[in-house]
């Protein structure tokens, strides 16, 4: 049987070093993406020059319609997933909680929390023993910002997260005997262009004073992380977060 994977948000990123990497393991990659086509396509045939299966899917993972339209297109292109990373996210703009609006709390509940939500739905329905699937493994990728808290920054992503969290540990419990495992992954500072993208393009270079290893983290040591998670390697464990952040 196919091993498929479905990474949201993988056209850049944690996403896309998590998209390379999985072909490179032998997966058949579906990598969706919000806006920029060129961008995920571009990863995608990379995957494929370098002799891997992989295709780039628009999906907007707000909306639902959108989320059901990427599952048949897999479907239909790859086969059933066996493989889930709940990557996409947004922090919503920087702000401290006096600033945060029901708009921007719409918008991050619903790419954040909503969306792997959905996800999950959909993916137990082609995964689980019980509805004739063949089980398959699950990764949310949450932050460190879960238990850090986001103060006077991204307080509304960082609970958001914390709810992502919670996502983990009971689909975990409930899918357990239904042939799915379930973790999740929690970046800490990482070497992306989220904080330029922010308007911040110095802030991981404020704040590594802190990480007791001395360094931010690259998005392919996350990628392993994640990979690992998903492989037979750790074919006994469910429910848990790893954090990826250097001690932080």
């Amino acid at each position: 049987m196919q091993q498929v994977m479905i990474v949201t948000g993988g056209s850049q990123g944690i996403g896309e070093a998590i998209a390379r990497l999985g072909a490179e393991r032998g997966y058949a990659v579906a990598l969706t993406y919000q806006s920029n086509q060129a961008l995920a396509e571009g990863v995608a045939a990379d995957i494929v020059a370098a002799g891997g299966q992989a295709m780039a899917v628009r999906a907007e993972m707000a909306d639902e319609e959108s989320i059901l339209a990427l599952y048949r297109t897999v479907d239909e292109k790859l086969g059933p997933v066996t493989a889930l990373v709940n990557n996409a996210g947004t922090p919503g703009p920087m702000g401290r909680i006096d600033a945060v609006t029901s708009a921007i709390l719409d918008t991050v509940l619903a790419v954040n929390v909503r969306a792997p939500f959905l996800m999950i739905r959909e993916a137990v329905a082609r995964m689980a023993t019980d509805r004739g699937g063949a089980g398959g493994a699950i990764v949310n990728v949450s932050s460190r910002a879960a238990e850090l808290g986001g103060a006077g920054e991204w307080i509304h992503y960082a609970a958001s997260k914390g709810a992502l969290d919670s996502l983990t540990v009971g689909a975990a419990r409930e899918l357990a005997t239904r042939g799915i495992r379930v973790n999740a992954v929690s970046p800490g500072l990482i070497q992306t262009d989220l904080h330029a993208r922010a308007g911040l393009p110095d802030r991981l270079t404020r704040l590594v004073g802190g990480v007791p290893m001395g360094r931010v983290g690259t998005t392919e040591e996350v990628a392993n992380a994640v990979l690992w998670l998903l492989s037979s390697e750790a074919s006994y464990i469910t429910g848990i977060n790893v954090p990826i952040s250097g001690g932080r």
